[in-house]
């Protein structure tokens, strides 16, 4: 065809242009590069989706694809997809992140200035293949206005789970959750036994917590609706998301036990065989950074690993802050709850969630 029937080379020039300039931006576009970030769902992903991530994406370029799921079941996922991982970066509670890591599932961190700006609690059990980037607490979230209509005070004992006058309202997790684990260690420990005489936490979790459950679910998407619904008055909830649900205008208050609450610490790892490790690598350094820490605490409820973080005094007074309220935290011996953790799940499953 003669460029005379199209009006001369000239004429085209401008259909050229924008032939190669829609060539150009179909190859950016394919050649930018996608990170599979798994976490938790509910209040949690929210904050990701909407505040936490974006920046990242338009910093580096990136897409970030969230796949949205409780520690348990993005632990299964990662292991499923060994051979072939689609998982990039992984947020787990801190027990099933040790079992990653035994797994074999995490790469080696990498070295940079902000790692030594954290608490010990966020490298703790990590290994140098995962961080935390987050502290809350186990405790009791309630229904305040529940409470004040039955003309009790705020929950003073984690043995308040079987108080034969709220049964059928309250909601202990399972015991694949680290809220239902952490509620039968601190059963033990109340009952005056530990991680290593298991025995009182479950006699008392049988005798005196499961007759009076409504639930044993572990979403908390689900668990918030429960207390929305009129449902739940009392549960076994992290304190980052009882405030998620209090800031919603929902009259839900957390309580530390008074022998004391349990420490959960959300960590993050690069997943090995990562086809975008480079990106991994500084996302997990991005959440660390002191501005992310401050809006995690803000957004998500979360206790800041970063010392150098400072917070507002309305938000330091909702999480976990500074290096006092972090030691007042119960730990947990991660090694040997999940060597024992199987045959707790099969003794749960006879007796608690029968």
């Amino acid at each position: 065809m003669s460029l005379t029937k199209w009006g001369g080379l000239p004429g085209m020039l401008p259909a050229i242009g924008v032939i190669l300039g829609l060539a150009a931006i179909g190859a950016r576009a394919r050649a930018q590069p996608t990170l599979v970030f798994a976490g938790y769902g509910g209040s949690s992903e929210t904050a990701f989706r909407e505040r936490i991530l974006p920046p990242f994406e338009q910093a580096h370029d990136v897409r970030i694809d969230y796949v949205a799921g409780t520690s348990a079941t993005n632990l299964a996922r990662l292991q499923a997809q060994r051979a072939r991982p689609e998982v990039d970066v992984a947020l787990l509670d801190d027990g099933p992140m040790q079992q990653a890591i035994g797994l074999g599932l995490c790469d080696a961190l990498p070295t940079a200035p902000v790692l030594d700006e954290l608490y010990p609690l966020a490298s703790a059990g990590g290994a140098g293949r995962a961080v935390g980037i987050g502290i809350v607490a186990t405790g009791l979230a309630y229904n305040t206005e529940t409470f004040r209509k039955l003309n009790r005070p705020p929950p003073q004992s984690w043995a308040e789970l079987g108080d034969p006058a709220l049964k059928g309202q309250v909601l202990v997790p399972s015991l694949s959750n680290s809220y239902g684990l952490h509620a039968l260690l601190a059963l033990a420990r109340t009952e005056g036994g530990d991680a290593r005489d298991i025995e009182p936490g479950f006699r008392f979790m049988s005798d005196a917590v499961a007759p009076g459950v409504l639930s044993f679910e572990t979403s908390s998407a689900k668990i918030s609706e429960l207390f929305q619904t009129g449902e739940a008055a009392l549960a076994v909830w992290g304190s980052g998301r009882t405030q998620a649900l209090a800031n919603t205008g929902f009259p839900v208050a957390f309580a530390t036990p008074k022998e004391g609450a349990v420490a959960l610490v959300s960590m993050a790892c690069q997943i090995a065989g990562s086809d975008v490790a480079e990106l991994s690598r500084q996302l997990i350094l991005y959440l660390l950074s002191p501005e992310v820490q401050a809006a995690l605490a803000e957004q998500a409820g979360w206790g800041p690993v970063n010392r150098q973080v400072t917070l507002a005094p309305a938000v330091a007074g909702r999480v976990v802050y500074g290096p006092e309220a972090i030691d007042r935290l119960i730990r947990v011996d991660w090694a040997e709850v999940n060597a024992a953790r199987p045959d707790w799940t099969r003794r749960w499953a006879r007796e608690i969630e029968r």
